[in-house]
């Protein structure tokens, strides 16, 4: 048998509700960056050389979360309709879609609301390390940028949706504990596979 004539193995693609958990991973690592960023840059001179690419970072990792996040609801709307549809809604269910569809809701608020900061203050949002520009949604306005009203809705929106991640993360304790001793144990597993102990 000739390679050409070889049968490529099957590719088992990953089903929706993988990708859905592998986004609110990626996503997860996204926000915690923005996060992390927004308040270093808070305290950062503007005479900073590198203060400009900084920014840059900062407002393509908000615009990519955003894209993530279409993705994200797509995949959602996919399996709910699918698969719940017919499920009875408790309360206690009812509870944790509200605070989802809070938690998404700040998903998109967060960086919308530094493209509007960006906008009114007639600051590019530009793609680090090329030179696209995003088209500007919002219409400069100076006396906003002057007092500082797009700064303090994304710092209260993105404090907010802090407080929101912290209520999600209590609410899933348990599960966070589970993945932790999962991912401890497989840690274990690895280490005596590729460093066995030697017997003295």
């Amino acid at each position: 048998m000739t390679l050409s004539q070889a049968k490529p193995k099957n590719v088992k693609k990953k089903s929706p509700s993988q990708r859905l958990w592998f986004l609110h991973w990626l996503m997860t690592l996204f926000y915690l960056l923005l996060f992390i960023g927004g308040k270093y840059m808070a305290g950062l001179p503007e005479s900073l050389s590198y203060r400009e690419t900084i920014f840059d970072s900062h407002k393509t990792l908000g615009m990519l979360a955003m894209s993530l996040l279409l993705e994200r609801i797509s995949l959602l709307l996919w399996i709910v309709l699918r698969k719940y549809r017919q499920n009875k809604h408790k309360q206690g269910r009812l509870k944790k879609i509200a605070l989802h569809t809070t938690l998404y809701l700040f998903m998109l608020l967060v960086p919308l609301s530094g493209y509007f900061d960006s906008n009114i203050g007639a600051h590019d949002v530009r793609i680090f390390a090329t030179n696209i520009i995003l088209p500007p949604l919002f219409s400069v306005n100076e006396q906003w940028e002057v007092s500082g009203f797009g700064d303090s809705i994304h710092f209260w929106l993105s404090y907010t949706f802090l407080a929101f991640i912290i209520l999600h993360s209590i609410e899933q304790k348990k599960y966070l504990q589970a993945q932790m001793r999962r991912f401890s144990k497989a840690s274990t597993i690895a280490m005596n596979k590729y460093f066995p102990k030697t017997k003295t």
